[in-house]
């Protein structure tokens, strides 16, 4: 049956792959670039604070609008740069974004007469049928709606739009009803209009259910008209997403190229081809037919992730693509853990079981550990995804479905595939499995038992010690914060050279690499290049006074550099952003500590966290000491090296829970101890692998995607290390003041597990 799956599996993957095409992001790809300009209006004056406010409406319309990993951005005091990647119909896209959609909700006074004049308050209005009515002020805005939704109408063709109201709004709501409820059937009094921007969309009349001076209640409506399906969607996206403060209008469209360059698109694959060819090398000579086989799933694992990508749409960015550098490494970790228990299993006694057993076995033990470490990361990246936007959105949905691509290859395509090969000829020859031995770490570990946690306190001091060193970086040398955060100045230069409007990359005569090239020997590493459709380069970079180098620099890479634009821009990643952001890391935190809080033990899970925030609070400051740039690729791994500590702690505090439960009577120190170094040879195993991927894009590729590397380089050291050192002692000393850690739901394990030094000659457990 598993073999059945994962075939039916894989063959949907590499169908989907033969025939969808890929949605590369701006950095990858580039796509539609909007210029909206702030108009004032009689209610709001279009300065920066207004513009800004636009700004966060916009990105929730975008984001409803299905583009993810949009760049949204203030430039000067009243204008707005959006970059949508992807967009099949930007003229659809510019038409939904750019309407002020202000809703309001009126009563209808009357029926408009001809020749008669609205009193002062009053205002006419025609419906989409043509017919004119007399409206009283707005009952209620749409500020009062708390969501919108579209369907198709529950009573018969077209669609509707349902709307649920805000506890004030529902209360205004059911007032305007009820005094409209009062009036007979039949007469315009008993209908209530339902305004978009000054257009009735909607006067439906009120029920003749509904009693008067009652009204409608339960805080929500229905707006029914004669919509379609695509104009209920986009009606109840601009109503949820909110009305502008100000109007807009679009004062420039264009396409534009990659913000990163081709030659470093191109180090980038080549970085993870020769990666992951090192990493499936070294797995084959550690596990020989059993790392073969891990290597052909892995294989599987990346199609199926890749697959899945396609089939919901999603928009393959650098930061995405993050999600799923984690997944690999959650992928080879499974898989490790499996290999390493079985090889326990297998040599656990000295009247050794068949190797089937043994594997079926040590899928069994490793199962809890690869559930809990996959499910407190899905957690993370579920509330990465419901909470966030922009890339920290995109990581939580590629990391989710990395995550389950690996659960897949691990439990499914490599458990059907190793035990197809132990059957037959196999069977009598283990060692050419590479199962039936253990490693050199575990030899040199089996005869040792050190005393690593009776003085836990000592290794606290240690990593405070080296945590306060590396985060003093912080206030000494201060952060360097990219354009994303801090805004910059955007530099627009025609250089004569004209490009393609299809496709900036491929069919510009403009050379952006050599550009690129310039303006790093200029000084400049960070800019960002882009070309656009017309003949014309724009770079994007930090504050600057002094833009003479960056002419000279795009005037002597393109033979001719004169300027038509010069503005100053606001952050794309805003304050609402990074406060989602924050929020959501914050609750995904804590659901991680609950989760563990209930699997493990309190302790564990605050001993896990306190790990992991000081893994964060190490990358951080060592990339304050290299005064490296802190922007949307370094978030997105500062996210992964979340991913990481928490996988490594819950591995280890797994079999902790395991012991406990064999040794009851040993000390919690002592069983840390042991669970610590069983682990270790998975640890080091798992981190070799993931280092050659790292290792290679940190040799091969430059800017932010090397400065991606090595931000998740020291995330695993600091990750795995940071359980030795930090959660384990944490937990020991938690334990020591509050004892009975790791007690609670411990696991009932076969004396298969435990090693061949402490057992006896019949392999009873001594």
């Amino acid at each position: 049956m598993r073999v059945f799956v994962a075939l039916a599996v894989l063959a949907a993957s590499v169908y989907l792959i033969l025939t969808t095409a890929p949605r590369l992001g701006l950095d990858l790809r580039g796509g539609t670039q909007i210029v909206l300009q702030a108009k004032d209006s009689p209610q709001a004056k279009a300065d920066a604070p207004t513009t800004d406010r636009a700004l966060e409406v916009l990105r929730r319309r975008v984001d409803q609008l299905g583009v993810a990993e949009p760049t949204l951005a203030r430039s000067g005091e009243n204008r707005i740069i959006i970059e949508l990647p992807g967009v099949q119909d930007p003229r659809q896209a510019v038409e939904v974004i750019g309407r002020t959609a202000q809703l309001t909700f009126h009563p209808v006074i009357s029926a408009q007469q001809p020749g008669a004049q609205p009193k002062p308050g009053q205002k006419v209005l025609a419906t989409a049928e043509g017919e004119q009515l007399v409206l009283g002020p707005a009952a209620l805005t749409g500020e009062g709606v708390s969501d919108a939704n579209s369907g198709p109408a529950p009573d018969g063709p077209g669609y509707v739009v349902s709307i649920n109201f805000q506890s004030a709004g529902g209360a205004a709501w059911g007032k305007l009803t009820g005094q409209a409820a009062c009036a007979p059937m039949g007469s315009p009094v008993r209908r209530v209009a339902i305004a978009l921007d000054d257009k009735i969309i909607s006067a439906p009349e009120v029920n003749p259910q509904v009693g008067c001076n009652v009204g409608i209640l339960g805080g929500s409506t229905q707006i029914t008209g004669k919509f379609t399906n695509q104009q209920a969607g986009e009606l109840a996206l601009l109503i949820k997403g909110g009305a502008l403060p100000v109007p807009v209008e679009v004062v420039e469209q264009r396409t534009v190229g990659p913000t990163l360059g081709a030659d470093a698109i191109r180090a980038s694959l080549e970085a993870g081809v020769i990666g992951l060819a090192l990493t499936a090398l070294f797995l084959i000579v550690v596990y020989r037919l059993a790392g073969l086989i891990s290597v052909i799933a892995l294989v599987g694992y990346s199609a199926l992730s890749y697959a899945m990508l396609l089939f919901i749409g999603a928009t393959l960015t650098l930061p995405g693509l993050a999600g799923l550098v984690l997944a690999i490494g959650m992928a080879v970790d499974s898989t490790v853990l499996v290999f390493e228990r079985t090889r326990e299993e297998f040599l656990g006694t000295r009247t050794r079981q068949p190797l089937p057993k043994a594997i079926d076995r040590g899928f069994g033990n490793a199962l809890s550990a690869i559930v809990d470490s996959n499910i407190t990361t899905l957690l993370a990246a579920g509330l990465l995804f419901w909470l966030a936007t922009g890339p920290v959105k995109g990581f939580g949905v590629t990391l989710t479905i990395g995550v389950l691509g690996a659960m897949f290859a691990t439990l499914v395509l490599t458990r059907a595939l190793l035990f197809l090969a132990v059957r037959g000829p196999l069977a009598k020859h283990p060692k050419l499995t590479g199962l039936a031995h253990h490693g050199v770490v575990r030899r040199k570990l089996e005869a040792r038992d050190p005393k690593l946690y009776d003085r836990a306190g000592r290794w606290l001091i240690g990593s405070a010690i080296v945590l306060v060193l590396l985060f003093a970086g912080v206030f000494v040398r201060g952060l360097n914060l990219g354009v994303e955060f801090t805004g910059g100045r955007v530099l627009e230069y025609s250089t004569g050279a004209a490009a393609d409007a299809r496709d900036p990359l491929a069919g510009s005569s403009i050379d952006i690499e050599k550009i690129r090239l310039a303006l790093t020997d200029a000084g400049f590493p960070r800019a960002i290049v882009q070309a656009s459709n017309q003949d014309a380069v724009t770079v994007r970079t930090e504050p600057t006074e002094n833009t003479a180098p960056i002419r000279d620099a795009v005037a002597k890479a393109a033979g001719k550099a004169e300027q038509i634009r010069d503005e100053k821009i606001g952050p794309s990643l805003g304050a609402e952003l990074r406060n989602n952001a924050l929020i959501a890391l914050l609750l995904a935190v804590l659901a991680q500590l609950a989760y563990l809080a209930y699997r493990f033990d309190w302790r564990l899970g605050a001993a896990t966290v306190l790990a992991l925030s000081a893994d964060v609070l190490i990358v951080l400051g060592t990339f304050a000491w290299m005064d490296k740039t802190l922007d949307a690729v370094f978030l997105a791994a500062m996210l992964t090296v979340i991913g990481y500590s928490v996988n490594d702690s819950v591995v280890v505090f797994d079999r902790v829970r395991e012991l406990r439960g064999l040794r009851p009577k040993e000390s919690f120190a002592r069983v840390s101890s042991a669970a610590v170094l069983q682990t270790l040879p998975r640890t080091v195993n798992t981190g070799i692998g993931v280092i050659f991927v790292l290792g290679a894009l940190l040799a091969l590729g430059g800017g932010s995607l090397a400065d991606f590397a090595l931000a998740m380089l020291l995330g695993l050291v600091a990750g795995t290390l940071s359980t030795i050192v930090t959660a384990a002692p944490i937990a020991v000393l938690l334990d020591k003041r509050w004892p009975g850690a790791g007690k609670a739901r411990t696991k009932k394990k076969s004396h298969y597990s435990t090693p061949a030094h402490k057992r006896d000659r019949t392999g009873a457990v001594v």
